[in-house]
This record gives structure tokens, C-alpha cells and sequence, in this order.
């Protein structure tokens, strides 16, 4: 598959958490939630968040991953499965996939942004949250993401190679904060959330498009 002309980025959260980002005008990086003392339910695996906190950017002098706020290139990430499954042992939050919305962006609008805000950015052919990982600030290396993985249904089983689902998690970050007014659509696993996606729009400036995605859940 060719790199995209004009790739989507996607950042889940729990609809309880879209009140103060809209009020903020923000969504905050991981660093920025804990000095903040940001509530709302933790979707995340608090041991990868800490060492997200820790990593090191290569192509940027001291940022670390969790000094940025993650979007993946993909709905129906591999995180929306882990907490689909409500089986990983590590992962507090129990409530399933039903009150999760993603958000979804431009990032070339989000690039633009960030360049004229002086806010650095970077993107990852796979998991930021792994051991190992290559990041890029260039786009010219959007070639190094596998986009055919990025945009595959199927990332595990015995017929499918392992290193589907590491490349299907590569990731894009923005330094500190992502505005929210660079957030196009709500996407939202069925009409029961909708009110409360609603009444957190309520009031805001910046209302983005809410639809109804079955397809981007599992």
C-alpha cells in the first residue's frame, strides 16, 4: 500500500474525559494530565504509561514519548482490543470498549499547526510503547510505516506474520498538547453514548462532526 496522501489520526479516550479537553481547549500529553491533576477514567496500562514517561524521542533532543499526546494512524487499534478483551492483567479500567470515542484529525493540518505554534512533532513505525521503536520528524520517511498493516483487519493468528501488529500500532505525537480544534469527527460505537458525547459539546466553540462507527470497534 502507498503512503496515504492525506492520513488520519486517531486518539481514543473515555467519554468522560471529552468535558475538560473541550473546556481546555487541549487534549494534554500523559505528562501534562499528571502535573495538571487532570481527572476521568485511565483507558491506559499504567506500567507503559510510566515508561512512556521515560522514553527518549531519537529525532528530537530531550522529548520523551510521554511529553506528547499519541494518535494512532487506524481506528480499531490494538489498545480498543486489549480493552475490548477486559483481559489484561495490568489494565485497571474494566468498563469495555462501549464508552470509548475516537477522535479523529488531519495530520497534515495537524503538522501545519504544530510548525507554526513551535511545537515539535514525530511519528513512529510501530509501538512508542515498546522497547524498541524508530521514530521519524521528517515526512519524507512516511515510507518506513507499514501502511498495509496500519489499515489490516486481522494483526494475530497463526497464518498472520508477528510483525503485523507491532506496525499496525505506529503512532504519531505531538509535543504537550493536541488543540481541539483541529479534531474533525466523534466516532462513537453506538447511539447509547450519544447524549453524553452531546452534553460535553455543549457550550464549545468547536463542534466536530459525531457519527456512529461500529466498523472502528470490535
Amino acid at each position: 500500500m502507498l503512503v496515504p496522501a492525506n492520513p488520519k489520526i486517531y486518539h481514543i479516550v473515555h467519554v468522560d474525559r471529552l468535558a475538560s479537553i473541550i473546556a481546555d481547549g487541549h487534549l494534554w500529553s500523559d505528562a501534562e494530565v499528571r502535573e495538571r491533576g487532570i481527572g476521568g477514567t485511565n483507558i491506559g496500562i499504567t506500567n507503559i504509561k510510566q515508561y512512556r514517561l521515560r522514553r527518549r524521542i531519537r529525532s528530537h533532543e530531550n522529548l520523551r514519548v510521554g511529553d506528547c499526546v499519541p494518535f494512532y494512524f487506524c481506528p480499531r487499534s490494538v489498545m480498543l482490543y486489549v480493552i475490548y478483551r477486559r483481559s489484561h492483567p495490568e489494565l485497571q479500567y474494566r468498563g469495555g470498549q462501549g464508552p470509548i470515542v475516537h477522535l479523529e484529525a488531519n495530520m497534515h493540518e495537524a503538522i501545519d499547526w504544530a510548525d507554526s505554534a513551535d511545537r515539535r512533532w514525530a511519528f513512529t513505525s510501530s509501538n512508542a510503547g515498546s522497547g524498541y521503536f524508530r521514530d521519524y520528524s521528517d515526512l519524507r520517511h512516511l515510507n518506513e510505516i507499514n501502511w498495509d498493516a496500519v489499515g489490516a483487519d486481522r494483526w494475530s493468528g497463526v497464518d498472520v506474520d508477528v510483525s503485523i501488529k507491532e506496525s499496525k500500532q505506529a503512532e504519531f505525537l505531538m509535543e504537550k498538547s493536541f488543540p481541539w480544534h483541529l479534531v474533525s469527527t466523534i466516532g462513537i460505537r453506538s447511539r447509547r453514548i450519544y447524549p453524553s458525547v452531546q452534553q460535553a459539546l455543549t457550550g464549545g466553540r468547536h463542534r466536530p462532526k459525531v457519527e456512529i462507527k461500529p466498523g472502528w470497534y470490535y
